[in-house]
């Protein structure tokens, strides 16, 4: 039986890869069929289901900066945003109710509020995927993603612990001295290494900071976050993030497939399904001009704002939450499961579109921006080479060039630690988007002899050439390519020079190595 729901969650999870679509969509479907093939959950579904849950609630923790979310632009988007979406929520979810018009899903103000609130969160899994492909992670409208994300989901979490309403132990006091313990939690991630322990030991602190919560009364999911709170600032916190995620994600299947053992979907759904999926527009004007009055330019609040028009896994889990206690009835979980599987596929199609769109209608996008919100990126008016991206790449091209004795030569880099670290080693970098219109508008003007992209992604070099071909940049351009396919993509886009760095650093390594065999004859 359990080899059979395996086999099935991988089937549809497979399906939806290769339709450019999050596994989990597929996974949900899976639990949708499982159901109505006739099949009935088992303990084991739901010891899975939960285990997922607690790990992603310690991969929050291991990534939670708090020096970023204390940004105001970052928090108080966040707050103006969510609250917005709620009041503005209870007063349409009603509507059809009291028009007549959804009688089979009579929507009460408590019902409107919490499938509001549920539907205020955006995806992590859909839009960390979405940034992580658009190598957009690093760039200032994918850091206020990011921010914005864990925001709203510190808010979920308050609110589970709120929600099931127990009273802690008198010795839940206690749990105030763990920060007394984080030297003890440090240790211990420095002694286990890079290989398998490193996990284990993020298994173990996930799972006893669960249990040690529960025992004292308190939301076990709530000592998940707490005890990666305590790990986020450990050199490892990164490495032990990326080790988790594949357990996390694998857990979490057992929680979607649960999804689907609650109810099954039916036509009478469907305009409810339409209704839930014509609000992601109103998310998306509410955190446009959100950003706006925040100061943003036009260009991060469209990007931002794109980005996060779409509903959380997380806002399932608060659904889910509802229902267990009681407010929510089985219906309202699958079509909110529903909305959130097509606001995935919305917004991954959208996103990848994302810059082509802006750089159609930018002057409209850009038109409420606030005065001086929108800052160009200056570069030299002469430059022989301009090198996108300095990444190991980049910065080797940089100082192979520099010692050649081209004498102008310019880095451009996305992430501004690295432009400010960069700087201080005395290379001339400049900070800006490699897919930003406005740039490649200004470089066209410019004496670009050689544009050299070193960025490290195929996704990121496409729309970079779209945008200095509407841009009208004629100059040379060169790019570096991981594999054939790529590097032959890369010219047939018109790239003058496409060097597949795998296949040409043997000879580099042989060159460099050459004189060793000469001096052994000698």
């Amino acid at each position: 039986m359990d080899f059979l729901w395996i086999l099935i969650a991988f089937v549809f999870g497979l399906v939806a890869r290769q339709l450019t679509l999050p596994p989990l969509i597929g996974y949900l479907v899976a639990g949708f069929a499982l159901n109505a093939a006739g099949f009935e959950p088992t303990a084991m579904l739901d010891e899975l289901a939960n285990l997922g849950i607690t790990l992603m609630l310690f991969t929050i923790g291991l990534k939670l900066d708090l020096k970023a979310l204390i940004r105001r632009e970052v928090w108080g988007s966040t707050l103006v945003q969510s609250s917005s979406w709620v009041l503005l929520g209870i007063a349409a979810l009603p509507v059809p109710t009291w028009l007549g018009l959804s009688e089979a899903f009579a929507v009460d103000l408590r019902t409107a509020a919490l499938v509001a609130f549920a539907l205020s969160f955006s995806s992590t899994v859909a839009v960390v995927k979405m940034l992580e492909e658009a190598s957009e992670l690093k760039v200032r409208h994918g850091r206020l993603a990011l921010g914005i994300l864990i925001v709203q989901d510190v808010i979920a979490v308050i609110f589970l612990v709120a929600a099931t309403g127990k009273v802690p132990s008198e010795w839940a006091i206690v749990l105030l001295g763990l920060p007394l313990l984080r030297p003890v939690f440090y240790w211990m991630t420095n002694q286990a290494g890079h290989g398998e322990l490193l996990p284990l030991m993020g298994l173990f602190l996930a799972l006893g900071g669960y249990e040690a919560f529960s025992a004292l009364g308190v939301k076990g999911d709530l000592g998940a976050l707490v005890m990666g709170i305590m790990i986020a600032g450990h050199s490892k916190a990164s490495e032990l993030y990326k080790t988790l995620m594949n357990f996390k994600d694998l857990f979490l299947i057992g929680f979607f497939l649960s999804i689907g053992f609650t109810a099954l979907p039916h036509i009478d759904m469907l305009p409810v399904m339409v209704g839930l999926t014509l609000l992601l527009v109103l998310k998306f004007v509410l955190f446009y001009f959100t950003f706006i009055l925040f100061g943003l330019s036009g260009r991060a609040a469209y990007l931002t704002s794109l980005a996060l028009s779409n509903y959380s896994e997380f806002g399932l889990i608060v659904a889910d939450m509802g229902v267990d206690i009681g407010w929510l009835s089985d219906e309202w979980l699958v079509m909110i499961a529903l909305a959130m599987s097509v606001s995935f596929l919305i917004s991954t199609v959208l996103y990848r579109k994302a810059h082509y769109i802006y750089a159609r209608f930018h002057r409209q996008i850009n038109r409420f921006e606030r005065r001086g919100a929108h800052q160009f990126v200056r570069i030299p008016a002469k430059v022989d080479a301009l090198i996108i991206g300095m990444g190991r790449v980049g910065k080797g091209a940089y100082q192979s060039l520099e010692k050649d004795g081209v004498a102008d030569v310019c880095g451009l880099e996305s992430d501004n630690d690295r432009v400010k670290s960069l700087k201080g080693e005395g290379f001339n970098v400049i900070a800006g988007d490699a897919d930003d219109l406005e740039f490649w508008q200004q470089a066209s003007r410019c004496e670009v002899r050689l544009v050299m992209l070193a960025l490290p992604s195929q996704e990121e070099m496409r729309a970079t050439l779209q945008m200095m071909t509407l841009a009208g940049y004629e100059g040379r351009v060169a790019a570096v390519a991981r594999y054939e396919d790529e590097r032959q993509e890369l010219l047939a886009k018109g790239v003058d020079v496409a060097f597949n760095y795998y296949a040409e650093v043997g000879a580099g390594f042989a060159e460099e190595c050459r004189h060793l065999l000469v001096n052994a004859e000698d």
